[in-house]
Parts: C-alpha cells; structure tokens; sequence
C-alpha cells in the first residue's frame, strides 16, 4: 500500500479497529478514512453505497461488527447475525463496485466446529458441527468468508478472510454483560480487591483453553498481509478448501483458570477464584494453527504477561476518566 493510498477503516473506534487505525497511522499512512457510527450507519445500504461513491478507498479494512462475549451471543443471537450479515454484506460489494483493490475481512476463530482438531487449520472451516452458544455470530462471519471467495472468484476481486483469534488491547469492553473472558476478569478482579473481597466467580470449570492475541500485534499481522507483494498475496487468496482464509494468532494457549491466576498476579487480588459449573464453558479449546503467517515471516511481539499489564493499565485510565466524568456531571447538576 502506497503511504498516500486511500485506505477505509470500518469500525476504527472498535477494540481491532483502533489498532488498525493506530498501526496504520504510526506506518505514515497519510490518508485514513474514518468514520464513526454516528456519521455512517453502516446497516443502511443506500448510505454505504453512497460513502463508497464518494470516497472510492483503494483499500479497505472490514473490522466493524457486533461483538461480545458468550453471555450476549447466547442472548441475543438474533442482533448478532443481521447486524454483522448487514455490515459485511454493505461494506463488500460496494468496495467491489468501487472498484477496491484489496479488502481484509476481520473474523473469528469461532468460525471453525467445536470439536476440530488441535490446533485448528484453515481447512478445518465447515468441517463439523459449532459451538451452540454462539453459533448465530459464527455463521454470519462465515457468510463473510464465503463473500470474500465468491467475489474473487466472479470478478476477479482480491479480497482476504482474516480469522484472529482472541483479542484483547486497548479501548476493550469491561461491560461484564457484554464482555470477553479476559477483560471481564480484569474487571472482576479489580472490583474485588477494592472492595476487599476474598472470592471472584468465573464462569464455567475453568477448564477450557484460550488464545489470546494484542490487538497491536493482530493490526501488525493485518497490515504486513495486505503489504503483501502481487504474486504472495495471490498465493495467500489460494488459502486451503478454496477458502482466501487465514488464522492470526500467536500459537498459544491457556486455561481458564490459569489465565485468571495471570490477570489476579498483575492486578494484585490475592484472594481464590470460584468457579461457577452451572455456567457453559463454550468450546473445549480454540487454539489457532498459524504456519501459513509465520512463514510470511510475521510473529507477535507482545506476551501475555506484558500485554494484560498494559490492558489493566488502559483499564484504570478508562474508569478514572469515567468517573471524572460522572463526578462533572453531579457538580454541573448540583
């Protein structure tokens, strides 16, 4: 991509976006285009359409979705796929109409069966049954691989399925009710130690294992992909079962609980954790396989153990800034 490339962040104040925005930016990439919710509804067809027509990215990034944890998912599957099926269906074809020449659509590794393999390879998509509780969201990012393949294959278009695993970073969700496991334990565990607690609930055994990736790195991953010279990214398109897919991970993984005992040390909570069997664990262990990336030559940078400290750390910047807002506002009321 060239630095003066008129490049489409969709979604850039979301938890991957805004390190899309971030990387993009600190690479010299003088020519972002942004916008909020607020100034583009991206479920509105005709607005979209519009947007496109307007602006004509060269290069567009696809991280706009509904997200959440498995709490959400499992409530409100209904908002899940036609929220992202909109979004995605919106922002491919009219890249395509406008004539993009590359797009990278942002997924999930929830997109793979619930009992695949270890670790799970690309060609595993659409191989098995998946996870019940968050099934809805997992069918629509599938729905976007699949828009990623029919349009290269009809129109020559060079459109690219990134699936990451786990992520977490900067401007993540606390909110424990839409949560992902490890900023809810962030959280939970902070919340306990102010009030003196001796006790966290987790949901389920503890027992699942998880991989969790910086949102830094997987920015990192996404911008050397789309970087990728004609010919390797062609050969990137060509991903195994047909399918222009490939994993961003880091290749390791966690249970848990472990990972709880992990956020509990950087915190500073030294009481025990409880775990709540009656609450579903989700799938047995998502941990991705990513040979193809790293023989690109691309690995993470940020371990687990630095990057929870920098998440506890943006976390503490975020609810001291909250409460110096609520604490304006009963002033300006007063």
């Amino acid at each position: 991509m060239d630095l003066n490339a008129r490049i489409y962040v969709a979604g850039h104040r979301g938890l991957a976006g805004s390190a899309l925005a971030r990387r993009l930016a600190s690479g010299g990439y003088r020519n972002l285009i942004l916008r909020t919710h607020a100034e583009l509804e991206l479920t509105d067809q005709a607005a979209v359409k519009a947007f496109f027509e307007k602006e004509k990215p060269e290069y567009v990034f696809v991280a706009a979705a509904k997200v959440g944890g498995i709490l959400a998912n499992n409530d409100y599957p209904a908002e899940f796929i036609q929220s992202n099926l909109a979004i995605q269906t919106h922002l491919t074809h009219e890249a395509w109409r406008s004539g993009a020449k590359r797009l990278l659509f942002l997924g999930s590794s929830c997109i793979y069966p619930r009992d695949c393999p270890q670790p799970i390879k690309e060609d595993y998509l659409l191989t098995g049954h998946l996870e019940l509780t968050n099934r809805a969201y997992a069918v629509a990012k599938i729905a976007g691989v699949e828009m990623c393949r029919s349009y290269n294959r009809q129109y020559g278009a060079r459109f690219l399925a990134a699936m990451p695993t786990n992520l977490y970073g900067p401007g993540d969700n606390y909110d424990l009710a839409s949560s992902h496991v490890l900023p809810a334990l962030i959280r939970k565990t902070h919340e306990a130690k102010a009030r003196g607690l001796e006790r966290v609930t987790v949901w389920g055994t503890g027992k699942p294992r998880r991989e969790f990736l910086h949102s830094d790195d997987m920015a990192d991953a996404c911008v050397m992909l789309m970087n990728l010279p004609e010919r390797t990214f062609d050969e990137v398109l060509r991903g195994p079962g047909d399918f222009p897919l490939i994993n961003i991970g880091c290749g390791e993984d966690q249970t848990i609980a472990e990972l709880a005992h992990a956020i509990a040390s950087v915190v500073g909570f030294r009481g025990a954790f409880d775990f709540d069997t009656g609450k579903p664990d989700g799938t047995p262990r998502k941990l991705l396989d990513v040979t193809r990336l790293k023989a690109l030559g691309w690995s993470p940078r940020v371990g687990l153990a630095e990057g929870i400290a920098a998440a506890y750390k943006d976390f503490l910047a975020r609810e001291g800034g909250a409460r110096k807002n609520i604490n304006q506002t009963s002033e300006a009321r007063t």
